[in-house]
């Protein structure tokens, strides 16, 4: 069927709702948007999937969240009635069409005779990886796009342990969606009908206090908190997201109540209408939250995406000015502090363990190292830190002590498997409780830590290839990679090449295998000046993302390194 054709029967369907056809009728005037939008279906993988909010296979809307479902609901029923009974708990973010998304899955999987426990209004993904567990559900669904700009919507899918669905799982839920043979007119139940069957179930302040419960064991010197805390002046702000439900319990239940919400960013709004894009990584939005600062004479401001999953931070500098952390340096505060207390207590053991991905900063495992702890990479994708916890539990070989990628996810404890904002927040609160414990600022602490280390700048960008070839041509430049097999970057050696995907370490030595990963199509070079080049196709944009890290005696001279880096990736990568 053609792109025409698949746009021609949905103007023809009768049970889109409004919106969607006056939307059909618009942007099907342009055959270039009928292409992109009915040209193929949305990738779905173990990450979910993500896209514009607009009619077409290739889009989010209430067909392709449908067809997905559906594709759940079957995995489900091949399982068997065990895995109907524990069901499946939905959650879903403050962006439009969020909560009919997570209605409509409710309605499909009670159509089933899946067991649903659906949230009662919006609530983080952290929040329903918790849930997961707590209620043992066989799976779990957010309807998020995190933190992409308002024109987005997405949907993922958890397994049973509270991380992002196995592969073996997701293959199934994908395989079963594009085999549904009437993706327009997929069964449901009315809400009202499941409701008093008892098959679906209502959940709301039941989790939220179990949640909570497990928030306060996030922290780990009470004192230190409970005799510095209130020197702290702290700013939050929840972005117009799913923040706002939780964090004023759990920050003055952790100890920290000297804290005040930007009001502008505390209001629930698809529009996202500070900001051009919700993502905590960019300056921009923190530009309310500096007003609030300075107004209160604050010199840490946090902030949560719309899903409350990532946590990006500012902090105050000598000069007055606010400068927006890296997830990688805050990375590298979090773990300093704990290695330093586990040591301050007599705690610190070598069986502690942190993980992160490997296109994360290699400075917390610099640290981790002076302190004799172990270390350990994972592929990119918290649901790959999750095994390793499952890991660490199962053979006791272990003791987990933190999880972080450098896209500003962090995790401290495992009563859930994906990255927490809310943890983040109590443990960066802490950090900063240290600091000022010594009258320091979160600023200086990461300069005593450059000192002692050596700096470390690391970037990240988006290599963008839009359009129904970007796939293709992302396939292309690393195919053309794997062959070319780079001898330098920048004018740089390179010693060594890690190719996750054909599973093997390149090096003047020859090759061998590399082990204890999947196979993912990422490559990551090792340059003799010890820099580190990663890139990677995503799995939910059009974009190959190239990753950066250098090392240098100061911040200046390592950022320098790294832009040239880019620089030389952009040209390589045409």
């Amino acid at each position: 069927m053609t792109a025409r054709q698949a746009y021609e029967n949905w103007l023809k369907a009768e049970n889109l709702p409004d919106y969607l056809q006056r939307q059909l009728k618009e942007l099907g005037q342009n055959p270039a948007w009928v292409d992109d939008a009915f040209g193929t279906d949305i990738n779905f993988g173990t990450a979910g999937m993500r896209g514009l909010l607009e009619p077409g296979t290739n889009r989010i809307n209430v067909v392709t969240v449908g067809r997905v479902t559906e594709g759940l609901a079957q995995l489900i029923e091949k399982e068997g009635q065990e895995a109907k009974e524990k069901g499946v708990v939905i959650s879903f973010d403050s962006r439009y069409h969020s909560e009919d998304f997570a209605k409509l899955s409710a309605q499909i999987l009670g159509y089933h005779g899946i067991k649903v426990y659906l949230f009662d209004g919006l609530r983080p993904t952290p929040e329903l990886s918790f849930a997961i567990r707590h209620l043992g559900t066989f799976a779990g669904i957010m309807v998020t796009a995190s933190h992409n700009a308002k024109q987005y919507n997405g949907y993922k899918i958890y397994g049973a342990d509270g991380g992002q669905m196995p592969p073996e799982h997701a293959a199934v839920v994908e395989k079963a969606a594009l085999e549904v043979k009437n993706q327009l007119a997929i069964p449901v139940s009315p809400i009202e009908e499941l409701r008093a069957k008892n098959i679906l179930q209502l959940v709301g302040e039941d989790v939220d206090e179990a949640y909570l419960d497990a928030l306060d064991t996030i922290n780990v010197n009470h004192d230190l908190i409970k005799d510095t805390a209130d020197k702290l002046k702290i700013v939050y702000t929840p972005v117009h997201g799913t923040g706002k439900v939780i964090y004023d319990r759990a920050f003055r239940q952790g100890g920290f109540k000297n804290f005040t919400v930007v009001p502008s960013q505390a209001i629930i709004d698809p529009e996202f209408p500070t900001t051009i894009k919700p993502n905590p990584e960019y300056r921009q939005v923190f530009d309310e939250g500096v007003k609030v600062a300075d107004k209160v004479g604050a010199d840490i401001i946090v902030a949560t995406d719309p899903d409350a999953d990532r946590l990006g931070a500012a902090v105050r500098t000598p000069n007055g000015d606010f400068q927006v952390l890296t997830g990688n340096q805050i990375a590298t505060l979090i773990s300093n502090y704990l290695l330093t207390n586990l040591k301050n207590s007599g705690k610190l053991d070598s069986s502690y363990e942190i993980i992160t991905s490997v296109v994360s900063s290699s400075l917390p495992f610099k640290i981790a190292k002076s302190f004799g702890i172990q270390t350990k990479y994972v592929l990119t994708g918290f649901k790959y830190i999750g095994e390793e916890i499952d890991r660490l539990h199962k053979t006791g070989d272990g003791q987990f002590l933190m999880g972080f990628e450098e896209s500003y996810g962090f995790l401290f404890k495992t009563f859930n498997r994906d990255k927490d904002a809310m943890q983040g927040a109590l443990m960066f609160f802490e950090v900063a409780a240290y600091y000022a414990s010594r009258n320091m600022s979160v600023f200086d602490g990461l300069q005593e830590i450059w000192n002692k280390y050596g700096a470390s700048c690391e970037i990240t960008k988006a290599i963008e290839m839009p359009g129904l070839d970007g796939q293709k041509r992302m396939a292309k430049v690393m195919e053309n990679l794997r062959k070319e097999q780079l001898k330098e970057i920048n004018g740089h050696k390179v010693v060594k090449i890690e190719d996750f995907e054909l599973a093997k370490e390149v090096t003047e030595a020859g090759e061998r295998e590399l082990v204890g990963f999947p196979k993912s199509n990422v490559l990551k070079y090792f340059l003799d000046d010890e820099t580190w080049v990663a890139l990677r196709p995503s799995g939910t944009e059009p974009v190959i993302k190239a990753y950066v890290g250098t090392n240098a005696e100061t911040y200046a001279k390592a950022e320098e390194k790294c832009k040239a880096y880019h620089d030389a990736i952009a040209k390589f990568t045409k």
